[in-house]
């Protein structure tokens, strides 16, 4: 190898050794951010681009019992709790236990509302499907930032 190639090598060894001691941390502190934004865009009416097909699929799966506001409240609080607990690596297992139980909440409307949620099924999505298939990135997160709950880490 030539110097030049030693020389990259060493800096992508560092660069490499960085991402893994930083990365889940960045993880946790942006998906916190993700959670708290859109969480307290629901304690305001018509902020939120899900606000509609949230209450709807809750009205669902709760048959009906609750209210809207009721929903969209606790929805707000319940993605404002999971906000908090990953910016500030609070109660981290059972932030993530909110956080998955949240993901099935999001992941409903696909079975629930499926003409609202593709184009034309199974590929094609609308603006809500697109918004709410992103969220698989959100699971793998969790799923990382959950390996790390009993001090696993990234390892170079």
């Amino acid at each position: 190898m030539n110097l030049r190639g030693k020389t990259f090598h060493k800096i992508d060894i560092r660069v490499t050794n960085w991402m893994a001691a930083i990365g889940p941390v960045l993880l946790r502190i942006s998906i916190g951010i993700i959670f708290l934004w859109f969480g307290v865009l629901k304690f305001f009416s018509g902020l939120s681009p899900a606000e509609d097909i949230a209450i709807r699929t809750i009205k669902v799966l709760s048959l009906n019992l609750l209210s809207d506001n009721v929903i969209i409240f606790g929805l707000a609080a319940w993605e404002v709790l999971i906000g908090i607990g990953l910016l500030f690596n609070l109660f981290l297992r059972e932030t993530l236990l909110l956080l998955y139980l949240h993901m099935i909440g999001t992941f409903a409307p696909l079975i629930i509302f499926p003409s609202e949620i593709f184009h034309i099924f199974p590929y094609a999505l609308t603006i809500e499907g697109q918004y709410i298939v992103k969220n698989i990135v959100v699971v793998s997160a969790g799923i990382v930032l959950g390996a790390t709950v009993r001090g696993g880490r990234i390892r170079a």
